[in-house]
């Protein structure tokens, strides 16, 4: 059973069981979402953060927990080609349907929940979680932090929303002019009000024992903190 008790609110990626067809349009959207208004951006920042010491000819594992359509992991190995540096990602996903979808575009899924990630301590180098920890109530989203600082050998990022009532009436105007499907506007919309301030990021990174945390803010109204396990 999954320790991961989800927040107020619902949006249609919270049940694992919701029509594959409707899943399908929502993780497109979303894809579209991170490349124009900020998500893939944030991913980029953690993995410069992460990895700035990090020599050409690396090769890292990488894990990204509640991966959707694959489309971050996917350019964080594009991106860490460009340095010279090999990223080998796996996603975890918990809607069958979604990593189905995922493995058609080339990247290798599990089907798993984030609260038992099915990894030895500190067997994957880079821990990515990606607009995921807000779907979850606080005790869980400590849970979830905990659980990807135990499988993470190097750095876990943390990219999440960042609460604004401006970015959500902004998400309606554009995800109209972007043709978007109303459950992704209708759950755009929830997850921004979901989201985090910098400092109930930092006060939840605190509780899961990670020692002074740093949260950036990012543009597209985006919160990112990056840490390192204890060797």
């Amino acid at each position: 059973m999954s320790r991961l008790e989800p927040a107020a609110g619902f949006e249609l990626l919270d049940d694992p069981l919701a029509a594959p067809a409707l899943v399908r349009e929502s993780l497109r959207n979303i894809s579209r979402a991170n490349r124009w208004f900020g998500g893939a951006a944030a991913v980029r920042f953690g993995l410069e953060r992460a990895l700035t010491r990090t020599s050409p000819g690396t090769r890292l594992t990488m894990v990204d927990v509640g991966t959707g359509l694959g489309d971050l992991p996917r350019m964080a190995r594009a991106w860490g080609t460009a340095r010279g540096i090999t990223l080998l990602p796996v996603g975890i996903e918990r809607h069958g349907a979604a990593a189905r979808l995922a493995r058609t575009l080339g990247l290798p899924v599990i089907v798993g929940d984030g609260g038992a990630l099915p990894f030895a301590n500190g067997s994957i180098d880079i821990v990515l979680l990606s607009q995921v920890a807000h779907h979850f109530a606080p005790s869980a989203i400590v849970h979830l932090f905990r659980e990807c600082g135990r499988v993470a050998r190097r750095a876990v990022i943390v990219a999440d929303l960042r609460r604004s009532s401006l970015a959500a009436l902004g998400f309606r105007v554009a995800g109209r002019v972007m043709g978007f499907d109303q459950d992704t506007m209708r759950d755009g919309v929830t997850s921004l009000r979901r989201g985090f301030t910098a400092e109930s990021l930092t006060a939840l990174l605190g509780h899961a024992g990670i020692r002074a945390p740093v949260v950036a803010r990012r543009p597209g109204s985006r919160l990112v903190a990056v840490w390192h396990p204890p060797v």
